[in-house]
């Protein structure tokens, strides 16, 4: 236990202050401090010992300089061992027990604030992040208090300790302080590489400071231990903003096949649905009537894989989809809300998740990070959308503006799908898929073979690939297949054999000059 005798307390934010210092004077505790918190402290009834009578300096540089001394640092860094104590009797400083500080906030100004550089450098806190640190570097002897919203707790373990704070109190707040402050230097980094012209989007140095959300019950499997992670600070983005509204936690692959759903049918306008097996669509189509029909015309895609799967659609969920989805057993339904008949109709399946995710609720993803082992790749999110006017259509018979239509539909679709990745579509519906296969030829077969599973009409289909046809094999075996319109990026040095293959079987082919390898 340490005994809380001497408090310095400097901060900007000043929510709470009063009641914390009120509960401080209670144990008598003598309060340290100086500028604008010594003011508010003053006027709201306290004594204050300011911090230019402790080192007997007055304020330098227009307030830059004041807790940067000695007798302050001394005060805080001594620990309790006869040299040190004979140091402080020499200095005829007393030690200073609890820092508490909250930095100027360089994130809510300089950066949110887009300030120009030289307004910027003034939200640079100096001494603030030295006291913190020094107070956590000596946690044997004081505690540290970086944040408003650790006085609740600092509070109650000092009232059942009766003005004491207990070493594990200290050292918990020491690591949050190494953290914090590790966090604040390294926005103040980003900013300054944001001031380079022509900065690139991805700078020598790269830092990501998270927090954990949960920890997970395992990973892909039983046998490996795993946890979610969230932005600090920048918790209410990405997957880390969905409300989970019924069913029980998600699990590691809950959370990467949500992700992989939601994405597919954000970017339509028109009422989409997608069902999601492995990260891949095993089911997606669009309607023009509602919500419930593009649930009917994804379902139809592969039900049988659609078993056990995921759900994401665009629309807030209503009964007559929620009927029409109760009928089968999904893992989890994603969907920018439910209204009061589906929740009640969907929470009597206890198996089920139903999570809400704004339609914006992934906007912000931008730099996906993959890990592998030690090494971290990043690259940008593949967002990008074409249109119509960005591609050209290379074969004899031209797509008419149904096809077209089809194509932009089918070409959105097979970017969510993993290389090697065909799919086979018409009429807004996914109707097979051929994925992850190492043979692109391989992935046409199994997305025909896919789609007679389930019953399709082989006619008038339109076929997407996410890369260009190495060979002629892969035309000839949709033509086959009954697909009438192809796109893909082109680039083959084979394509002239791809194109006149096309023209053979009076398929109409469009290149888009992008690729969507999904690994």
């Amino acid at each position: 236990m340490k005994q809380i005798k001497r408090a310095l307390i400097s901060c900007w934010d000043k929510s709470g202050l009063i009641e914390f210092a009120t509960l401080l004077k209670s144990f008598n505790v003598e309060i340290i401090s100086s500028g604008g918190t010594a003011k508010h402290l003053i006027e709201n009834g306290f004594e204050v010992t300011a911090v230019s009578s402790v080192t007997g300096y007055p304020e330098v540089l227009g307030g830059r300089v004041k807790t940067l001394h000695p007798l302050i640092h001394a005060a805080i860094l001594a620990d309790d061992t006869p040299d040190h104590l004979a140091d402080l009797a020499k200095l005829e400083a007393s030690p200073i027990d609890l820092v508490v500080v909250n930095l100027y906030p360089f994130v809510d100004e300089a950066i949110e604030k887009n300030l120009p550089l030289a307004d910027a450098i003034e939200y640079i806190d100096i001494g603030g992040p030295t006291m913190l640190r020094a107070a956590a570097k000596n946690f044997k002897q004081v505690a540290s208090i970086h944040d408003p919203a650790q006085y609740e707790v600092c509070m109650n373990v000092l009232r059942e300790n009766n003005g004491a704070l207990p070493m594990a109190f200290r050292e918990e707040c020491a690591r949050k302080v190494f953290f914090y402050t590790s966090w604040y230097d390294g926005q103040i980094q980003s900013y300054f590489h944001r001031q380079v012209a022509d900065a690139p989007e991805f700078p020598e140095y790269q830092s990501y400071y998270l927090e954990k959300k949960q920890t997970l019950r395992y990973g892909e499997n039983p046998h490996q231990q795993a946890a979610v992670y969230q932005p600090f600070r920048n918790g209410d983005s990405g997957l880390a903003g969905l409300t989970q509204l019924w069913g029980k936690p998600l699990s590691y692959n809950n959370y990467a096949d949500v992700y992989a759903a939601y994405a597919i049918v954000l970017p339509f306008e028109t009422p989409g649905v997608a069902i999601i097996k492995h990260t891949n669509p095993c089911g997606a189509a669009l309607s023009n009537k509602n919500l419930a029909d593009a649930f009917e015309k994804a379902f139809r895609g592969d039900s049988l894989s659609a078993f056990g799967g995921i759900v994401a659609c665009n629309r807030t969920v209503d009964r007559e989809t929620a009927e029409k989805m109760s009928k089968i057993f999904f893992e989890c339904i994603i969907a920018p809300g439910f209204d009061e008949a589906a929740r009640e109709i969907l929470q009597k399946k206890k198996n089920l998740r139903l999570l809400e995710l704004s339609t914006d609720g992934l906007s912000g993803e931008h730099v996906a990070v993959t890990g592998i082992g030690s090494t971290f790749l990043l690259q940008q999110e593949d967002r990008i959308l074409q249109h119509r006017d960005d591609w050209k259509a290379v074969t004899e018979r031209q797509p008419d503006d149904n096809e077209w239509e089809e194509l932009t539909f089918a070409w959105r679709l097979v970017k969510h799908v993993k290389s090697n990745a065909i799919i086979y579509t018409r009429d807004r519906e996914l109707y097979g898929v051929g994925a992850g296969q190492m043979s692109r030829v391989d992935s046409v077969n199994i997305a025909q073979m896919k789609a007679e599973q389930a019953g399709r009409k082989m006619e008038g289909l339109v076929m997407a690939s996410d890369a260009f046809f190495p060979f002629r094999d892969g035309i000839d075996a949709a033509a086959k297949a009954g697909v009438t319109a192809i796109i893909q990026p082109g680039g083959s040095i084979r394509d002239e054999e791809v194109i006149a293959a096309a023209n053979e079987h009076n398929i109409s082919m469009v290149f888009t000059g992008i690729r969507h390898f999904k690994h």
